[in-house]
């Protein structure tokens, strides 16, 4: 199927997992882009501790070399809060990346401590977007009093209220694996303002998309990602050009609304 319209990787990563046999060899990513027919890859380094390493390895490896064909994407981490907004001003103002991925995993507390408080209030002002996930290890499990797609909700509920300016990104859809994280994500998008739905993942629901788009008028706040190299190209976008929603709503999950998130052109 062949659906005429620019097409935007909003997730990938550079900075190899070598000892997971994950290579961001970027010959090998163009190749891949250009058979399924993907214009331009956002692409961030969480891999590192030291945010800057990881930062100039996106200029340096993937943005220097084809401009025209990926998009930075910065990362900090808390554990260096003195680092931090300077990273940040210089991520966004010097190597023009256009949006922030954080990582709380490596973290060890959730993206609602106060750690990372700085960050976000950063983020408020400038009026950028985030991706991050939505669970950490560090969470509590669930309750009978509160479940744990609640205890999230409510977590992102917070976030609309307390940085209103920030666009809220949900990478892997909420990690869908069970329907009630789908719901949970679903729900989010739909009651709350400024969050979208990224795609990527080996686990979200088989009708995932269908049920967005169609049960929930999703079709302007879903991203296509991928996770390369952690995952592929081609059967990441697979779960959207062979979705049973209209190809209008197919072209805005493919790249318009990342173009219209990101306020850029192709």
């Amino acid at each position: 199927m062949k659906i005429n319209t620019p097409i935007i990787d909003f997730h990938a990563h550079g900075g190899s997992w070598n000892n997971r046999g994950f290579s961001d060899d970027p010959k090998l990513y163009l190749k891949q882009m250009d058979l399924i027919g993907v214009d331009k890859t956002c692409i961030n380094s969480i891999f590192f501790a030291d945010a800057r390493y990881g930062n100039d390895l996106i200029q340096n490896r993937f943005i220097s070399l084809y401009p025209d064909r990926f998009i930075g994407v910065a990362f900090v981490t808390p554990h260096y809060p003195e680092e931090c907004i300077y990273e940040l001003d210089r991520s966004f103002d010097q190597l023009k990346f256009k949006y922030l991925k954080i990582y709380p995993d490596y973290y060890g507390q959730p993206s609602d401590s106060l750690g990372y408080k700085p960050i976000m209030e950063w983020a408020n002002h400038r009026g950028i977007a985030i991706m991050a996930h939505t669970r950490f290890p560090s969470d509590p499990p669930g309750t009978p009093s509160m479940s744990t797609s609640d205890f999230t909700f409510k977590r992102f509920e917070n976030f609309t209220i307390n940085y209103p300016n920030i666009k809220w990104v949900i990478a892997h859809a909420g990690s869908a694996s069970k329907k009630e994280d789908l719901n949970w994500a679903t729900s989010a998008a739909v009651e709350l303002p400024n969050i979208w739905l990224e795609t990527s993942g080996s686990g979200n629901g088989l009708y995932a998309v269908y049920d967005a788009v169609r049960n929930h008028n999703l079709g302007d706040k879903i991203l296509f990602g991928s996770d390369v190299p952690i995952l592929d190209y081609r059967t990441q976008i697979a779960k959207i050009v062979t979705a049973d929603i209209s190809n209008d709503d197919k072209k805005k999950i493919l790249g318009l609304n990342a173009m219209k998130l990101l306020d850029i052109k192709i």
